[in-house]
């Protein structure tokens, strides 16, 4: 059956066992105790923040792994590209009616360090090969192909871009400080196609002000950003609403991985993309 969310339930609603959420919506906007057989909340997105500790006891999460990865890394490829070859002052240059001309920086041999190492990173790997750029995947344990995140003090310092894919949990909360930012070179660029609240927004506009770093952001913390806040006046930044994810298809793919995961639901099996241990 089917709600829209922010009214109430249609009838037959206390005899479902699967919620499939609204993009970007929180377990507290959703009256859950007309719920009570509810086993699963199958997400459409790729986070589950919002959700995971605000459900009852027995109730699991499923994310939407798998839908939004390549169009979130393309978007990450058009936001290097977009600062690398300067495309911004050359529209303003169009808007002047002025041709002119300068050399702009490549994304051509540039070392990636990408902060994640799930669906998101893998599709970004695959992309960044035909730039000839380089990469190296940080995750929470090292394995094969995969840095551990003990190793990011060093990693940070070698690298010309951090792109961040991890999920907002209780242990990559603001996990890029003033120490993490520090540690990047002059000159680099923090990348956040995650969420909003993985970066100290303060700690961030003090390298931004400082003209020491450059930022693309697709997320920011608040969320929405407020007509009068820093972040749309800071320089060297490129910024998006939050729509890395948000293309041509999007919401299609999005239901192809809940429609899979709902059926190994309905089969006993469990779904691929559930949320294990602390979120």
């Amino acid at each position: 059956m089917r709600y829209d969310h922010g009214e109430p339930f249609p009838d037959g609603a206390e005899r479902a066992e699967v919620l499939v959420p609204r993009f970007l919506s929180r377990a507290d906007t959703v009256d859950l105790t007309q719920l009570p057989k509810l086993r699963l909340v199958q997400m459409l997105t790729a986070g589950a923040e919002g959700w995971v500790d605000n459900l009852p006891d027995g109730v699991r999460v499923a994310t939407g792994r798998g839908a939004h990865g390549g169009s979130s890394a393309e978007w990450v490829l058009a936001a290097l590209l977009h600062i690398y070859r300067d495309l911004g002052s050359f529209a303003d240059a169009k808007r002047a009616k002025a041709w002119t001309s300068h050399q702009t920086e490549t994304l051509v041999g540039k070392r990636i360090l990408i902060v994640g190492a799930g669906d998101l990173a893998g599709e970004l790997v695959r992309r960044l090969a035909g730039f000839d750029a380089t990469a190296t995947l940080v995750g929470t344990t090292a394995r094969d192909g995969v840095r551990g995140v003990a190793e990011l003090p060093v990693l940070l310092g070698a690298h010309d871009v951090v792109v961040l894919t991890v999920p907002v949990t209780s242990r990559t909360l603001r996990m890029v400080d003033a120490n993490f930012l520090a540690a990047m070179p002059d000159n680099a660029i923090l990348v956040n196609v995650a969420r909003g609240p993985i970066v100290d927004t303060d700690a961030l506009l003090a390298e931004l002000s400082s003209g020491r770093l450059r930022a693309a952001l697709d997320v920011t913390d608040p969320e929405p950003l407020p007509p009068d806040h820093p972040l749309w006046t800071a320089p060297g930044l490129l910024l998006t609403p939050h729509v890395a994810g948000n293309s041509t298809g999007s919401y299609e793919r999005g239901w192809a991985v809940a429609r899979a995961e709902i059926l190994r639901f309905v089969n006993g099996e469990t779904p691929k993309n559930l949320v294990l241990g602390e979120y």
